[in-house]
């Protein structure tokens, strides 16, 4: 079990390591505010639908596609459990912080922080069912995630439901994977490339956005512990118990594992700033973020050797 710790603490502190590189790139101007929104553009429209592309090149399986459907699902149910949870915990409060902080509990940084590592320590088939969390993901933050965070449904649109990176790349990847598709080099070899671009690029924009932030203010925030808390111990056990219960084990409870226990998603900042109509929010979100994400460094380890203990 502790090899299994060390393995995991190994693989999260190489991309903690890249997150300070980041860090330190903003601290000396090698990276700046346009660039990395053009990062942030790469990373999303090309290296992610990139990364879900590649592992889906394998020779059909039956299997392999009814384990894709149970982790869709698995997906779906976790993110619904997850909202009545936060529902009941915030239970009285209407306030928007409330709202920012509900937001960080349900939302992780499933495509940044845990595709990486899915693929890192599972390989192929980690980003495979990694894939399907993403897919369902896009689909409940630009839903239920706008709702929340703006409180108004009219700000929710079809176009954004359909059209997002991650379900782009699952329709590609199951073309390829349904079809039993071999792509030619010429082509291939190009994902690869941006494929590879998911472990860097990602942790170099993390790395960004922390060196802009208050970490003092962000550790003094007393708030911020109690929300980091259900983000990343009390909901990851209760996801990895629920799935042990359904008897659901193997590469998708780890890849699950891994997605439930990273910290708060980035995406909390740019839904605070762009739906929540209030510079103090994006300021709380941040704080959310950077904490998650440094304590994450200790609790994501855990998490995912209790659920390879299984």
């Amino acid at each position: 079990m502790f090899q299994n710790f060390l393995t995991v603490a190994q693989q999260v502190v190489i991309l903690f390591i890249l997150i300070a590189i980041g860090f330190i790139a903003e601290r000396v101007r090698l990276l700046t505010e346009p660039a990395v929104e053009v990062l942030t553009g790469l990373v999303l429209y090309l290296s992610v639908p990139a990364v879900i592309i590649n592992s889906f090149q394998r020779s059909f399986d039956r299997s392999m596609l009814a384990g894709l459907g149970l982790a869709m699902l698995a997906a779906l149910v976790i993110h619904a459990v997850l909202i009545a949870l936060v529902s009941l915990i915030f239970r009285g409060t209407s306030s928007s912080d409330s709202r920012v902080q509900q937001f960080a509990v349900v939302f992780s940084n499933a495509g940044y922080m845990s595709l990486p590592l899915q693929r890192a320590i599972l390989g192929a088939d980690g980003v495979f069912f990694g894939a399907a969390y993403i897919a369902v993901f896009n689909l409940v933050t630009w839903s239920y995630g706008i709702w929340r965070m703006s409180g108004d449904t009219k700000a929710i649109s079809a176009k954004r439901l359909l059209f997002n990176p991650g379900l782009i790349g699952i329709a590609g990847g199951l073309a390829v994977f349904l079809l039993s598709i071999t792509l030619p080099p010429v082509i291939s070899e190009p994902i690869n490339y941006l494929a590879g671009l998911n472990t860097p690029l990602p942790m170099f924009i993390i790395g960004f956005y922390l060196s802009r932030t208050d970490l003092r203010a962000a550790l003094r925030d007393r708030r911020s512990y109690g929300v980091a808390a259900l983000r990343l111990l009390v909901m990851p056990a209760l996801v990895i118990g629920g799935m042990l219960l359904c008897g659901i084990g193997g590469p998708l409870l780890i890849a699950f594992s891994i997605a439930v226990s990273a910290p708060t998603a980035a995406a909390t900042t740019m839904f605070a700033a762009r739906f929540g109509g209030d510079a103090r929010l994006t300021e709380l979100s941040v704080n959310l973020v950077s904490l998650t994400t440094l304590l994450a460094a200790l609790t994501m380890p855990l998490m995912v050797m209790l659920a390879q203990s299984f």
